[in-house]
């Protein structure tokens, strides 16, 4: 495996943001269930970027980037509750790893990272979802995550193609 690390980032400038940009992009394409179905561009993507990027900004949130040998390779968001009950919950979000570094183990490397980002600020559960469809979600039940329910037609990827979300959950 290559040298691969991730690391928590709270601050992210205009090269951060372009790498950012780019594998969202590419991962979309490449039909990664992150948001988008293919094909999309970087003006597509650059508005759910930045809205990702304000609540990172603002303190409350924080990305996990995962680099290999110091590049940029994937990232996923890390999205606390502004809701004073829910201050030990974080949502995850946009799971990715670029296309060209898929196959490697990457995708346990940077779930690995977001569980240690998790601790270190105090969060004990996370929660995300998964497309149906695409077979993810038996990954994050191999990382710990319980499968909590299912909301048949949340998803729809084109005019009757809708999908499951898969509501999954991880409690330290």
């Amino acid at each position: 495996m290559p040298d691969a690390e991730v690391r928590a980032v709270s601050a992210v400038d205009d090269v951060l943001r372009g790498e950012l940009l780019a594998c969202w992009t590419d991962v979309s394409n490449a039909g990664g269930a992150v948001g988008f179905v293919p094909p999309v561009t970087r003006d597509d993507v650059a508005p759910v970027l930045d809205r990702l990027l304000e609540g990172v900004h603002s303190g409350r949130d924080v990305l996990a980037v995962l680099t290999v040998d110091g590049a940029t390779a994937g990232f996923a968001a890390l999205v606390g509750s502004s809701s004073p009950l829910r201050r030990h919950w974080a949502t995850v979000l946009r799971v990715q790893v670029h296309p060209s570094r898929q196959g490697h183990g990457l995708g346990r490397v940077l779930m690995g990272g977001v569980h240690d980002i998790a601790r270190t600020r105090g969060w004990e559960f996370l929660q995300l979802t998964a497309r149906g469809g695409t077979g993810v979600d038996a990954f994050y039940r191999g990382l710990g995550y319980t499968e909590v329910g299912r909301v048949a037609g949340a998803i729809r990827v084109a005019p009757g193609d809708d999908r499951e979300e898969i509501l999954l959950l991880h409690r330290f």
